[in-house]
């Protein structure tokens, strides 16, 4: 799964994703504050933070499947409320937290949903062909192609949706939790050619759990707590005990560990009432 998928969609890059003091309230509650993040080609930032930290709700916002209630989204300079849908999503891809799909769709069918911002203009079956295949193989289903979707398990699901975004081929993309469903060996796959894309030229926004990951894709990390962003850099400015253990409100220890060195993220193992070893009498038997 080294290899990226041969693109022949969206074409340019250079386009810019940029949230300015972007906000989201539901009543009373504020689920995004004054959120200022900005994303231009041959990055890869990490939304990292405690769950209902706002996350999910940013990256919709950022997408356009929600409107803000303050502040506005810009994509290639232009309010993202003024594109029409075809047009927005040849310029972005999302991948959701969660995909329902209920009908017998195989792996194929749903990597080809991908082409479809391209419908009406596509004159050469065979370079969409390639497009879809490369997707499935970047993304590890091709050998998956002709099973049905909803058979599939959930790490399969999973990538089988990535590669319908990778199929997308959009300049700009949003995921969110890209690795949750996924073992050890996707996870990094799957960031490694998601950060191959952004190198590529493509702008990657991506929520992320695992903060050993983020550490070792992410080109900026973006810390947010309580609906705000609380911290903003490269990883090693951001994920440190300081600010992980405030985010989380968990005692965090970061290392450098490794060959090459790099950030380990430790959080803390504490059992409450265990300041020692199990006895006789505790267990029981004394």
């Amino acid at each position: 799964m080294a290899d990226s998928p041969h693109t022949a969609g969206a074409g340019g890059l250079g386009v810019r994703l940029e949230g300015r003091g972007v906000g989201f309230r539901v009543g009373r509650f504020s689920l995004v504050a004054g959120v200022n993040l900005g994303v231009g080609p041959g990055e890869l930032v990490a939304i990292v933070g405690a769950n209902g930290a706002g996350k999910s709700t940013l990256i919709r916002l950022l997408a356009g499947d929600l409107r803000p209630t303050e502040g506005e989204v810009l994509l290639d300079g232009r309010p993202l409320r003024s594109y029409d849908a075809g047009t927005l999503a040849r310029l972005r891809s999302v991948l959701p937290q969660q995909s329902r799909i209920e009908f017998a769709f195989t792996v194929r069918q749903v990597v080809e949903m991908g082409r479809s911002p391209y419908r009406s203009s596509r004159r050469d079956p065979a370079g969409e062909d390639r497009v879809v295949e490369g997707a499935m193989r970047a993304a590890d289903v091709a050998a998956l192609a002709e099973r049905a979707y909803p058979g599939l398990s959930g790490g399969e699901q999973s990538r089988t949706c990535l590669a319908r975004v990778l199929a997308q081929d959009t300049p700009v993309m949003l995921l969110d939790e890209p690795t949750a469903a996924l073992d050890i060996r996707h996870q990094h796959q799957v960031l490694g050619v998601v950060r191959g894309l952004a190198e590529a030229g493509k702008a990657v926004v991506a929520v992320l759990h695992d903060l050993n990951l983020a550490a070792a894709y992410a080109t900026r990390v973006v810390a947010m707590h309580r609906g705000m962003v609380a911290a903003e850099g490269a990883p090693e400015e951001v994920l440190t005990s300081g600010v992980l253990s405030r985010i989380y409100e968990h005692p965090v220890e970061v290392v450098r560990a490794g060959s090459p060195e790099r950030i380990v993220v430790l959080p803390r193992h504490e059992l409450p009432g265990r300041t020692e070893g199990p006895t006789a009498e505790r267990c029981g038997t004394g």
